[in-house]
Parts: structure tokens; sequence; C-alpha cells
């Protein structure tokens, strides 16, 4: 029976995928719980240092820091957060197109981009753009990447605005909405202008004191916010990574158990028509003689 040969190879093949499918899934789970964490125990320390940053853009400084200052923009700088590894739904293509729509916008309005990437999937996709200058990269970090790790492509961004090369800058990557929901967002980082202020303080003009030197804290600290917010950004799109590949494994193996299901009633019915066949040229042959 060709036919039924045919189809256990095929249920053998899908089951020995459906194993690998639900280990992954397994394995993201478990790799999720951690990311998470450390992605929870990071975002205390980001708000508090974005509350300080809101202060001092309210604040009337005796220094005002270059990264304070608006100007008139022609080119931008974009820090584009991906995973490293596929297999997670769709998580980097919703994220590409939605840089891919504020590519598109800032197009329109003749502004000029300067990328750099984290992770090897934005190498891949960027690296086929025409229309963005790719200034630097980062890739393999793993799953518990360090501050060290992504300092280089920072610095990369802020020395080309303190050099006035670029006039914005901004971070795209994936925020952790749940375990089913990661949703892909693109902030702005500089220049960082005055909003709205926190916990009903007011907006007028007051300021920190400053020692040894307004000049020096100044430069400190928004350094480090800026680090701290992409940073975030990435502990971040690891988790939603590690979710986004949790939920697709157990989709793929339901898919796989579901079709496996259909396979053995196709077996089924062969084998049934096979042996009724048999049946039918047994008699058959019983009534000739």
């Amino acid at each position: 029976m060709a036919v039924g040969k045919e189809i256990r190879t095929k249920i053998s093949s899908i089951k020995n995928t459906q194993k690998i499918t639900r280990a992954m899934e397994m394995v993201a789970a478990s790799k999720m719980r951690k990311t998470k964490d450390r992605m929870q125990a990071t975002r205390p320390y980001a708000k508090k240092i974005g509350q300080i940053i809101k202060h001092l853009a309210h604040a009337n400084p005796e220094y005002k820091h270059p990264f304070l200052v608006q100007r008139d923009v022609k080119r931008v700088g974009l820090i584009v957060i991906s995973s490293d590894r596929g297999l997670c739904g769709g998580l980097n293509s919703n994220l590409f197109r939605k840089t891919l729509l504020q590519l598109m916008q800032w197009d329109k309005e003749n502004i000029e981009v300067d990328v750099c990437t984290m992770g090897t999937k934005a190498v891949g996709f960027f690296s086929n753009l025409r229309k963005v200058n790719l200034t630097g990269q980062v890739c393999k970090l793993g799953d518990t990447p360090h501050l060290s790790d992504i300092v280089g492509i920072i610095k990369i961004m802020l020395d080309a605005y303190q050099k006035n090369k670029i006039d914005e800058l901004y971070v795209v990557s994936n925020e952790f909405v749940n375990t089913m929901t990661q949703k892909p967002t693109v902030e702005k980082l500089l220049p960082i202008l005055a909003g709205e202020i926190e916990n009903g303080l007011s907006s007028g003009h007051w300021d920190y004191i400053y020692e040894p030197d307004a000049k020096e804290m100044l430069e400190h600290l928004l350094t480090r916010y800026i680090e701290s917010i992409v940073y975030q950004g990435l502990v971040e799109n690891n988790a939603c990574e590690q979710a986004a590949r949790m939920v697709a494994m157990k989709s793929a193996s339901d898919n796989a158990g579901n079709l496996i299901k259909e396979l053995q009633l196709i077996y089924n019915k062969a084998r049934q028509a096979a042996i009724t066949q048999e049946i039918s040229e047994i008699v058959a042959g019983a009534a000739a003689v």
C-alpha cells in the first residue's frame, strides 16, 4: 500500500517536528520568566531617572546642555533593537513595519537617517535599505545583555549629536505589554524637551544645586539617562522575544497536532479502502471457482 506508506512517513515527520516545537516552547517559557524578572527589575531605575530628567527639562540651569536644546531637523539618528534569532512570530516584522512607516514620513520631509542596530535581524533588514546610513551594529548579545555591550553603539549616536551630525535621536524597540501582546514603539531620546511633570510638581523656573559643576553633572546624568532608556528597551525586547517565541511554538505544536489527526484520518480511509478491495477480490475469486 504505497499511499499508506507515504502518509505514515508524513505523520512520523510531523510528530518529530512537533517534539521540537514543544521543546522550544518549554525553553522559551523558562527564559521568558527570567527575562521578564530582569525587565521588571530595571523599570524602577528607568522611571526614576526619567522623572529627574523631566525636572531638568523644566529647570532654568546655569548651564544649558546641548541635549536640552532643540534644533532644525535635517538628519536624525535611529537605534533599532531587534532579536538575534527568528521563530518568534511577527515580532521583528511588526517592528520593521513600524520603522518603515517612520522612515517614509522622514523621507517625505527630506530628512536623512543614520541607523545603529542591535540584533542580527535588524542588521539583515537595514543592510538592504538604500536610503539609510548604517553607522554601527552589535549582534549576539544573548539573553543576559550587559550595559557595557551596548555603550559603543550609544556613544556613536551621542557623539554624532554633539558634533551636529544628527539633530534628533530615536530608539525603536518592542514594549512588553503581556505574554500575548508586544507593541513596537518609537521613542524620542534627544533633544530632551520640557514635558508634563509627574506627581503634581510645578513646571515653573527652578533648578537643582549642582556640585561640583553643572556642566560635569549634566554631562554624566544625561548620558546615563540615554543609556538606561536604550538598555531598558533591550531587556524589554528580550522579554518580548521569548514571549512571542513561546506563543509561536505553542501555535506550531497545536497546528502539528491538527495536521496529524487529519493525516491519520486519511490513512485510515485509505487502509479501509485497500482492505475492502482485497476482500472484494477474494470473494470474486471464490465465486469464479
